[in-house]
């Protein structure tokens, strides 16, 4: 499994990046009204869609349903083994449309990784203003996603497409994993450390490129980040120390760390300062690049927060579309664990921990 981002399949041999060369009068963030994570339902609107007065029929090997909000569906298919099922799509955040679909294939996989699976094999989900944006474009869609299957080691196998008001594009993935293995999000251990292997700011970088202020080196920041794939997962999951994982994407960090510690029955204390963030965010905090999934979170959770800065909130809070992996990790085992992920080219410092349930759901200092 690659060590590295995708951008190299997005970029000249200067390093310059493909995003920048589309000339078209086509814009495909102009066709939709939200961008990637940033248009997922807020927590607080989504809770009453899945709430049912049904009762729910008892599927014993289904280890991993909707009850746990959990980043996929798991079900035991014996011997020792665990088929792990997924779907995301959402609308375009980035105007090219390869880097679109690279994108969000992306994220969709990342999903598999995150109960400490292995992907091997995807379908896609299209929806195309065909009145609107040529085909052509959509076939880059493909494209795009194509290669990052390749670098996923699966195929891209089939899909279905229909045509639709604003472009659409994600993944249905299927993964594998041993059931010893399975990473849950609401299994973490008190006193356990909290470990992010991406910078958050992705929601803030690409509303200030919608915006027509972004530096094209911040930008492009962003990007790899978002071209990154989160297969690191799959190794960390074999760690015993390692008791609970997700990802972080349109809720923001403060809301998917509130799934792990309302599910894991505990309460968590985030070092604001050890947080991995893009250095250059305060810029554009100041120029109020904040999209709109940031207060649809905040409003979703802020009742369980402790007193927060308006920039930590904006930060925390901000909704990242294809973000890293959020690893709660047995303190005692801290070095171990930086050790393996240094030698997976990673070098992860804790940025919280996790203690016996409070009042409070989550503390920042």
């Amino acid at each position: 499994m690659p060590t590295t981002s995708l951008e190299n399949l997005f970029t000249h041999d200067g390093g310059r990046s493909l995003i920048m060369e589309e000339t078209s009068e086509i814009r495909l963030t102009q066709y939709s009204h939200g961008a990637g994570c940033g248009c997922k339902i807020s927590p607080a609107v989504l809770d009453k869609i899945l709430h049912s007065q049904l009762a729910s029929p008892v599927f014993p090997s289904l280890l991993v349903g909707n009850e746990s909000k959990d980043d996929a569906a798991v079900f035991d298919i014996g011997d020792g083994i665990c088929i792990v099922s997924t779907t995301d799509f959402f609308m375009p955040i980035v105007d090219d449309p390869a880097l679109f679909g690279a994108i969000a294939s992306v994220n969709a996989i990342s999903d598999v990784y995150a109960m400490g699976g292995e992907p091997f094999m995807a379908i896609a989900i299209l929806g195309w203003p065909i009145d609107k944006i040529p085909a052509h474009f959509a076939k880059q869609v493909l494209e795009g996603s194509r290669k990052v299957c390749h670098q996923a080691s699966m195929p891209l196998a089939g899909g279905h497409s229909i045509d639709c008001p604003e472009p659409v594009f994600g993944l249905a993935v299927t993964g594998r994993v041993s059931k010893e293995n399975l990473k849950r999000n609401d299994s973490a251990r008190a006193g356990s450390l909290l470990y992010l292997t991406k910078p958050l700011g992705v929601g803030i970088i690409t509303t200030a490129q919608k915006k027509g202020v972004v530096q094209g080196e911040h930008f492009q920041h962003a990007v790899d980040s978002m071209l990154t794939l989160n297969w690191l997962g799959a190794r960390a999951s074999k760690l015993q120390c390692v008791s609970a994982m997700t990802d972080v994407t349109g809720f923001g960090l403060l809301g998917h760390l509130a799934e792990v510690c309302t599910g894991s029955k505990l309460s968590a204390e985030i070092w604001y300062a050890s947080v991995p963030k893009f250095d250059f965010l305060q810029q554009y905090i100041d120029q109020e690049c904040i999209p709109g999934g940031t207060t649809r979170n905040w409003e979703s959770y802020k009742s369980s927060i402790g007193p927060i800065t308006e920039e930590q909130k904006s930060v925390l809070a901000d909704p990242q579309t294809s973000g890293g992996l959020l690893i709660v990790v047995d303190a005692e085992s801290r070095e171990v664990f930086e050790k393996e992920m240094f030698a997976q080219g990673y070098r992860l410092a804790p940025f919280g921990k996790l203690e016996a349930r409070r009042e409070t759901l989550i503390t920042i200092h």
